[in-house]
């Protein structure tokens, strides 16, 4: 993608800073926040910052393309939160799509999720049952069901929903500013590197397809290009349990830190997720390129330059 106007919501966090960061380089990129999940410093300075909500009125949406990644993310804001979960992640996505349709853009790509798969060690197709088990499955998949009516009602433009599996990068990359929120891979890598022992849910043997989030920009990034409708999977197939990760994490650092293990305090908590990407790789040759193995590596590469 070159030369394109493209905005990206929620654009200081996580993955939406990565994204905005890449797509600057050869395009003209705004990245719009309202600061909550975000923070501007994970924006390079050829990227232009708009402090604003989804929800407002007169958004800079004339552009090329709009990736709407802004959404309260996780299951806990949305227990917490419900209404305000619901208004930003559901009408949030209309207000933008709206907007963008208004101002002649013809391609979207938006933030879904995966956890409406719930707990499988088989790898999750797209087109399998899918079940709202808490409010913020419910509101992405409202999200699924507005993309799919523009999709089948609205002349001229293209919604593709993308359920991200595990994404991850460390506390070296645009990650930190998450917390708690952040990947399991990012605080247990920081706490053995500081000699804390990570605490496991159960017995450490769920699963997770942790995804490097330079394989989900390249995913986000060909979808795009590619005008894509509908929903797509973005993970690597290739699941590794905790114990494996802390493992892989003591490997990496030359440390041997064990973990503590607590009950799971969650009801409906998802043990195991697997991709099914052969969706995605058919329609546009996209495959992940960075293992576990080296991911693991690149999030504790920090650490060992601080010795």
């Amino acid at each position: 993608m070159q030369d394109s106007r493209i905005l990206v919501t929620g654009g200081a966090g996580f993955i939406g800073s990565n994204l905005a960061n890449h797509l600057a380089t050869d395009n003209d990129v705004i990245a719009l926040d309202n600061g909550y999940l975000g923070t501007p410093e994970n924006l390079d300075e050829a990227v232009e910052y708009v402090e604003a909500d989804v929800l407002d009125e007169g958004l800079p949406t004339d552009v090329d393309v709009v990736y709407h990644l802004a959404a309260l993310s996780s299951r806990q804001m949305l227990e917490e939160n419900p209404r305000e979960g619901a208004r930003v992640n559901i009408e949030g996505f209309v207000n933008i799509v709206e907007q963008a349709y208004e101002d002649g853009c013809d391609t979207v790509v938006y933030a879904s999720t995966s956890s409406a798969y719930g707990s499988r060690t088989e790898p999750s197709p797209e087109d399998m049952d899918l079940e709202a088990a808490t409010g913020y499955d419910a509101s992405m998949l409202g999200r699924e069901r507005y993309a799919e009516y523009y999709n089948n009602f609205y002349d001229g433009i293209t919604c593709a929903g993308m359920r991200f599996f595990s994404v991850y990068q460390g506390y070296g990359g645009n990650e930190a500013h998450k917390g708690e929120y952040a990947n399991t891979v990012s605080q247990f890598a920081d706490k053995i590197a500081n000699g804390e022992s990570p605490v496991l849910w159960g017995d450490g043997t769920q699963t997770r397809d942790f995804t490097h989030v330079d394989d989900i920009v390249r995913g986000l990034v060909t979808t795009a290009e590619h005008e894509l409708a509908g929903v797509y999977n973005l993970g690597t197939g290739d699941p590794y349990s905790f114990n494996e990760m802390v493992a892989l994490i003591n490997d990496a650092l030359g440390t041997d830190v064990e973990p503590k293990y607590e009950p799971i305090p969650l009801e409906n908590y998802v043990h195991n997720t697997c991709a099914d990407i052969s969706k995605i790789h058919e329609a546009t040759g996209w495959k992940p390129q960075i293992s576990f193995e080296e991911g693991v590596r690149r999030v504790c590469a920090p650490y060992m330059e601080d010795d």
